[in-house]
């Protein structure tokens, strides 16, 4: 009888436990008729970092619909070193030199939405054009960010034409050798 009474507790604390995760628990669900464009590796020095993954809804990718950008990495990072790569990338494409406010403030959204990682760990961007974005880990909803402008900054570090890596660049968004010049 106690095992009985066990199990029923067990399962209703599983239940419950559904019950209060969030309803966008996964971006899947704010993208349900997503696909995946294209996947690449990163590497830095010859060490694998991390498969990056662009999935979207429409017939091809574009600014001005919402998106998904998935990192699975293959290697321990810490936060801050997320942070400062992503810091430097979205310095680096900006247009002129940010505020030191805008700066700060990015970093800070950052520093909330991401974690350290190590291998198999997952952190996913959607993208949500005119709003901003949300960042899950491991598909658990981390973060939202209501600032446009860092959202177009942060997905430009793999999606604008001056990314670091370009190949990987049009791996993601699934062009081939001919379409090259886009």
């Amino acid at each position: 009888m106690a095992s009985r009474s066990a199990a029923l507790s067990l399962y209703t604390l599983a239940i419950l436990t559904a019950m209060a995760l969030p309803a966008s628990a996964d971006w899947r669900q704010s993208l349900s008729s997503a696909h995946m464009a294209g996947s690449g590796e990163f590497s830095w020095f010859g060490l694998r970092l991390y498969t990056a993954r662009l999935w979207h809804s429409g017939s091809a990718w574009d600014w001005n619909e919402p998106f998904a950008l998935e990192l699975i990495y293959h290697r321990s990072l810490s936060r801050d070193t997320l942070v400062q790569a992503s810091m430097d990338e979205m310095q680096r494409l900006a247009d002129r030199p940010m505020p030191a406010e805008t700066l700060n403030r990015w970093s800070q959204a950052m520093r909330q939405a991401f974690v350290d990682v190590r291998p198999g760990m997952r952190i996913s961007g959607l993208y949500l054009p005119g709003k901003g974005c949300r960042f899950y880990v491991d598909g658990q909803l981390v973060q939202e960010v209501n600032d446009p402008a860092f959202a177009r900054a942060f997905f430009a570090i793999w999606l604008d034409p001056r990314a670091r890596d370009p190949q990987l660049r049009q791996r993601l968004l699934g062009l081939t050798e001919q379409d090259q010049g886009d």
